[in-house]
């Protein structure tokens, strides 16, 4: 084993994540967490999403914008610092800290990349201990608030993971969100045609971003180990402790799950996409992504009908998000 001990901060926000965690404690931590998540409580924010996606458009420059940084990226780093109740002034600070942490996970990594992300961790860390504290005295209506009243109640969220749970959630709440809101304009731009035909009912918005999801998700790949031996097909046989490399973008386009995989094709009979992953682990966020998703689409294209590309757009060559590096469009 290498020397990880410039990586202390970073593994000691790991050691809690419930990405890293298995039964028992990561029940417990996700029953938690999964409270500020059920849909029910995500739909209560609808209206804010909906106000939201309104001023970001309402502040485009008139000739056109790169849609990533003035829509795609603010939209769910707002949501998520309000949810949180972390003062959204933060927002950027919080990206920051966010991106350097990430970093570790994509590919090319140098020490100077584990050293900054430390260092984000760290700070990130400290930032969190000092706001827990401050609404330890005065609780608001956020999740931090309720991530820490359940510890009160004595189910036990210990303060080294309710800070690794609020990094998690900063991290993951927004990285995805922004590169799916990218590739999902692209891919509604590329069929031609008026892009309102597909926001026309709350139905046919859900059916769309169902199918954005599966036809380019922002995450293709994920890590998995074997638990125990397993034979996945005849022949191939998985010892415990294996490393998997989990392809959910092929698995959007099997075609022996999906009727023409390569098209296209909202409200399509067999809709399931494993873009959010599956089992324990399944994206906690999911029900916030799916509104966010509905509500910055179908505003989009309703308050911008002519909305095009002004030039291809290019994907980010980066291990292991997808998604692209900016998205230029006029009105």
């Amino acid at each position: 084993g290498q020397d990880r001990s410039h990586l202390a901060a970073f593994d000691g926000i790991e050691a809690n994540s419930m990405l890293e965690l298995e039964p028992p404690v990561h029940t417990r931590l996700r029953t938690l967490v999964n409270r500020a998540f059920v849909s029910r409580q995500v739909e209560r924010l609808r209206p804010r999403v909906e106000a939201l996606a309104n001023e970001l458009i309402d502040s485009f420059e008139p000739a056109g914008v790169d849609l990533l940084p003035a829509f795609a990226s603010p939209l769910p780093i707002t949501i998520i610092a309000e949810m949180l109740g972390v003062p959204v002034a933060m927002a950027p600070q919080l990206l920051d800290w966010s991106h350097q942490i990430v970093a570790m996970y994509m590919h090319g990594r140098t020490r100077e990349t584990e050293e900054t992300a430390n260092r984000a961790a760290r700070d990130f860390s400290d930032f969190l201990r000092g706001y827990v504290a401050e609404r330890r005295k005065q609780p608001g209506d956020d999740l931090l608030s309720l991530l820490i009243s359940a510890q009160e109640d004595g189910q036990k969220l210990s303060e080294d993971e309710l800070v690794s749970s609020t990094i998690l959630l900063l991290n993951a709440g927004h990285e995805a969100t922004v590169h799916q809101t990218g590739n999902a304009v692209r891919a509604i731009l590329a069929q031609g045609g008026d892009p309102s035909r597909f926001f026309t009912t709350p139905e046919a918005t859900a059916a769309t971003v169902e199918e954005c999801l599966r036809f380019d998700a922002p995450l293709h790949m994920f890590l998995r180990y074997a638990y125990e031996e397993i034979e996945v097909q005849p022949g191939i046989v998985l010892k415990p402790g294996d490393k998997i490399a989990l392809l959910l973008g092929m698995a959007n386009r099997d075609p022996s799950a999906f009727a023409a995989p390569q098209a296209f094709n909202p409200g399509r009979a067999d809709q399931k996409n494993v873009s959010f992953g599956a089992g324990i682990h399944f994206c906690i966020g999911a029900p916030l992504a799916r509104l966010e998703l509905q509500v910055s689409l179908k505003t989009l294209f309703e308050r911008r009908p002519k909305l095009h590309l002004a030039e291809e757009p290019r994907f980010r060559d980066s291990y292991h998000f997808h998604g692209l590096e900016r998205l230029a469009v006029a009105f």
